[in-house]
C-alpha cells in the first residue's frame, strides 16, 4: 500500500512529512525561547503553580472520561464500519494526536503566563514575545500534528477514506475540551464576578476572591486547550474533506496530494509570519503599547496570507495545470479575513456598535441587554453573506471539491492565526498574576496593555473559528452527499423536512444545556466564595488565604457532569435519524444544524464580546466610568455574555462539524438499511 501511494511521488511526500517535522522543531525552538525567561519571585511562582496544578487536574479528569468514550467508539467502528478494523484504529490515532496537541499547548501556556508577567517588568515588548511564542506552541503543535496524522493515516493504510475516521477521532477530543472547558471557565468566571465585583466591589483578579485561581485555570482549559482542539478538528477536517472530494474530482494522485501539499506549505509560510511578529514601538505609553502589539501581530498574519497566495498559485498551477482550485482556495482565505474584520467591527470598543451598547447602559441593565442583542443579531448578516459568496465562487470554479478547498483556504495559515488567538488567554493570565502578586503599577499597566490586545485577538479568533466551522461543515455536507450517493434532497419529502427541522432545533437544545450547566456551576461557585468570605476571618484584610483549590474542584466536577448530555446528543441524533428515517433525512439534519448553528454561534459570540468591551469602554471614562450606574449595567451584560461567547457559542462550532462527520462515517449503514 505504501509503495503504490508513494510511487513517483516520493519527493512530494518528503516535503509533506518534512514540513510537519519542521513545524514540530519550531515548537521545540519556541519552548526553549520561553523557558529561558525568568519564572519570577516566589509569589509569582506559587500563583503559577496553582494555575498549572488546577489546569492539570481538570485535563487529567477529562481525559479519563474521554478514554472511556474512545474505547467504546473504537469497538463500534472496528466492528461495524468498513474497512474493519482500520476505521477504529484511525479514530484512535486521531484522538491521541488531538489530545497530544491540546496537552502540549496547555502545558506551555501555564508555564508562560508568569514568565510573560516577569518579562513585562523589563518592557512590554518582551512580554509580548513570550506570550506570542507560547501561543505559537499551541498553533504549530496543532498544524504539525494534524498534517502528520492525516498523511500517516493515508500512507500507512493506503485508504484515503480513513482520513475521515482520523478526523472523527479529533472531533471527540474537541467536543469534550470545548464543551467541558467552556463550562469550567465560565462557572469560575461568572461565580468570581458575581461575588467579587458585584457584592464585594473588589478588582477582577483580587487574590481575596476564592474563585480567582479557578478563573485563571479556566482561561487555559477553555481558551487554550478548548480553542486549540476546536481548530485542530477544523484543520484536519478540512484536509480530509478536501482529499475525499478531490479524489472524486481530480483522481487519486492529485486529489490526495494537492490538499496535503497546500497544508504543508501553509506550515512553512506560517512560521515565516510568526517570526515577523516583532514589535517596533517601545514606548511605555499605554495606547502605543496596545497599538504596537496589535500592529506587529497583524503584520505577521497579513504577511503570511500574502506569501501563501503566491505559493498556492504556483503549487496549484504546477499540480493541476489550471487555477480552478486556486480560486476556490483564495475564496476561503478572503472569507476568513472578511469574517474576522466584521467580528472586530461588532465587538471592539473602537467602533460604533459596542460604543452604542455602552451609551445605552446609562439607562440600566435592560437597555444594555436589548441593545447588545440588537447589535449581535445585525452582526449575523455580513458573515452569512461572506460565506455565501465564498461558497458560490468555490462551487463555480471547482464544484463540490471547491467547497473543500475553500474550507482548507480559510485554515491554511492556521499556525500563525492560532498563535495570535492563544496569545489572548496567556496575556490575560499574565495581567491577573501581576494583580495577584501585587507587582508595581507599571508592570500591571503593561500587562493590561497586552491583555487589551488579547481581548481583540480572542474575539477575532472566535469569529475565525466560527467561519472555519461553517465552511468545514459545508465541506462535510458535500462529502456526505458524495459518500451516500445523494444527488437531491427534496424538501417536499417528509423525511428530509423532518430532518431539517430537527437539525435546526439541535443547536438551540445544545446551547440551552451548555448555558444551563454554566448557570448551575456558577451558582455552586458563588455559594462557595460567599461561604469563605463568611467563615474564614481575615480574607478581606489579607491576613488569611482563601481556599482556591476548593473552587477549582467544584468547577471541575460541575463541568465534567454537565458536558455529557450535550456531547451525546451530537452523536446520537444523526445516528437515530439515519437508522430510522434514512440517509436523506440526515442530509436535512446537516443543512438545518448548519444554518441555525452558524447564525446562533455568531450571535452569541459577538454579543458576549460586545458586552465585555462595552464594559471596558465605560471603565475608560468615555461613558460613566468605574462604579457608575452604567458600569454596573455593563457588568450585568458582561456576565450574561460570558457563557454566550466562551461556552455555547464556540461549542456550536463542534456541533455543526461533528454531525457531518457522524453522517459520513455511518453513511454506508444508513444506505444499507434503506435498501433492506
Amino acid at each position: 500500500m505504501l509503495q503504490s501511494l508513494t510511487m513517483g511521488n516520493t519527493a512530494i511526500y518528503v516535503f509533506v512529512f518534512g514540513s510537519g517535522l519542521v513545524g514540530l522543531l519550531f515548537v521545540v525552538f519556541l519552548i526553549h525561547r520561553i523557558m529561558k525567561h525568568d519564572a519570577g519571585n516566589e509569589t509569582v511562582r506559587n500563583i503559577v503553580g496553582a494555575i498549572r496544578s488546577g489546569s492539570g487536574v481538570f485535563l487529567k479528569r477529562e481525559y479519563r472520561i474521554l478514554a472511556i468514550f474512545t474505547v467504546i467508539m473504537v469497538v463500534i467502528l472496528s466492528a461495524f464500519v468498513e474497512p474493519r478494523p482500520w476505521s477504529g484504529i484511525a479514530y484512535l490515532f486521531g484522538t491521541l494526536m488531538s489530545a497530544l496537541a491540546g496537552f502540549m499547548g496547555m502545558a506551555i501556556a501555564t508555564r508562560a503566563n508568569g514568565r510573560t508577567t516577569v518579562a513585562a517588568e523589563r518592557n512590554w515588548h518582551e512580554g509580548l514575545k513570550v506570550a506570542f511564542s507560547a501561543g505559537g506552541v499551541m498553533g504549530f503543535s496543532v498544524v504539525s500534528l494534524g498534517l502528520l496524522g492525516v498523511a500517516l493515516t493515508i500512507v500507512v493504510t493506503g485508504d484515503h477514506y480513513l482520513a475521515l475516521s482520523f478526523a472523527f477521532g479529533s472531533s471527540a477530543v474537541a467536543l469534550f475540551l470545548r464543551v467541558g472547558g467552556g463550562i469550567f471557565t465560565k462557572c469560575a468566571d461568572v461565580g468570581a464576578d458575581l461575588v467579587g465585583k458585584v457584592e464585594k466591589s473588589i478588582p477582577e483578579d483580587d487574590p481575596r476572591n476564592a474563585a480567582v485561581i479557578a478563573d485563571n485555570v479556566g482561561d487555559n482549559v477553555g481558551d487554550i486547550a478548548g480553542m486549540g482542539s476546536d481548530l485542530y478538528e477544523s484543520y484536519v477536517s478540512s484536509i480530509a474533506a478536501a482529499i475525499v472530494l478531490g479524489v472524486a474530482a481530480l483522481g487519486v494522485r492529485d486529489g490526495i496530494l494537492l490538499p496535503l501539499v497546500l497544508a504543508a506549505a501553509g506550515i512553512i509560510v506560517s512560521m515565516v509570519g510568526a517570526l515577523l511578529v516583532r514589535p517596533k514601538h517601545r514606548d511605555d505609553n499605554f495606547e502605543q503599547q496596545v497599538s504596537g502589539a496589535q500592529k506587529s501581530m497583524n503584520f505577521g498574519v497579513f504577511a503570511a496570507n500574502g506569501i501563501m497566495i503566491v505559493v498556492a498559485f504556483l503549487l496549484v498551477r504546477w499540480m493541476t495545470g489550471g487555477l480552478d482550485a486556486f480560486w476556490a482556495l483564495i475564496a476561503g482565505m478572503f472569507a476568513g479575513v472578511g469574517i474576522s474584520a466584521t467580528t472586530e467591527y461588532y465587538t471592539s470598543a473602537s467602533y460604533k456598535p459596542t460604543q452604542d451598547i455602552a451609551r445605552a447602559s446609562t439607562g440600566g441593565p435592560a437597555l444594555t441587554i436589548m441593545n447588545g442583542f440588537s447589535q449581535s443579531m445585525m452582526s449575523i448578516v455580513p458573515p452569512v453573506i461572506i460565506v455565501s459568496v465564498a461558497s458560490i465562487i468555490a462551487y463555480a470554479t471547482s464544484g463540490l471539491f471547491g467547497i473543500g478547498m475553500a474550507a482548507l483556504g480559510l485554515l491554511v495559515n492556521l499556525g500563525v492565526t492560532l498563535s495570535m488567538d492563544c496569545y489572548g488567554p496567556i496575556s490575560d493570565n499574565a495581567a491577573g498574576i501581576a494583580e495577584m502578586a501585587g507587582l508595581d503599577h507599571r508592570v500591571r499597566e503593561r500587562c493590561e496593555a497586552l491583555d487589551a490586545v488579547g481581548n481583540t485577538t480572542a474575539a477575532l479568533g472566535k469569529g475565525f473559528s466560527i467561519g472555519s466551522a461553517a465552511l468545514a461543515a459545508l465541506a462535510w455536507i458535500a462529502t456526505y452527499f458524495e459518500t451516500a450517493n445523494i444527488e437531491v434532497a427534496n424538501l417536499i419529502n417528509i423525511d428530509v423536512l423532518v430532518g431539517t427541522l430537527i437539525g435546526g432545533m439541535l443547536p438551540f437544545l445544545f446551547s440551552a444545556l451548555a448555558i444551563g450547566g454554566v448557570g448551575r456551576g456558577a451558582g455552586d461557585v458563588v455559594e462557595e466564595v460567599r461561604r469563605q468570605f463568611r467563615e474564614i476571618p481575615g480574607i478581606m484584610d489579607r491576613t488569611a488565604r482563601p481556599d482556591y483549590e476548593r473552587c477549582v474542584d467544584i468547577a471541575t466536577k460541575r463541568a465534567l457532569r454537565e458536558m455529557v448530555v450535550p456531547g451525546l446528543l451530537v452523536i446520537l441524533v444523526p445516528l437515530a435519524l439515519g437508522f430510522t428515517l434514512g440517509p436523506r433525512s440526515v442530509a436535512g439534519l446537516l443543512v438545518g444544524s448548519l444554518i441555525t448553528g452558524f447564525m446562533l454561534a455568531t450571535l452569541m459570540s459577538n454579543a458576549g464580546g460586545a458586552w465585555d468591551n462595552a464594559k471596558k469602554f465605560v471603565e475608560s471614562g468615555e461613558v460613566g466610568g468605574k462604579n457608575s450606574e452604567a458600569h454596573k449595567a455593563t457588568i450585568v451584560g458582561d456576565t450574561v455574555g460570558d457563557p454566550f461567547k466562551d461556552t455555547a457559542g464556540p461549542s456550536l462550532n463542534i456541533l455543526v462539524k461533528l454531525v457531518g462527520k457522524v453522517a459520513v462515517i455511518f453513511a454506508a449503514g444508513f444506505t444499507a438499511l434503506l435498501v433492506l
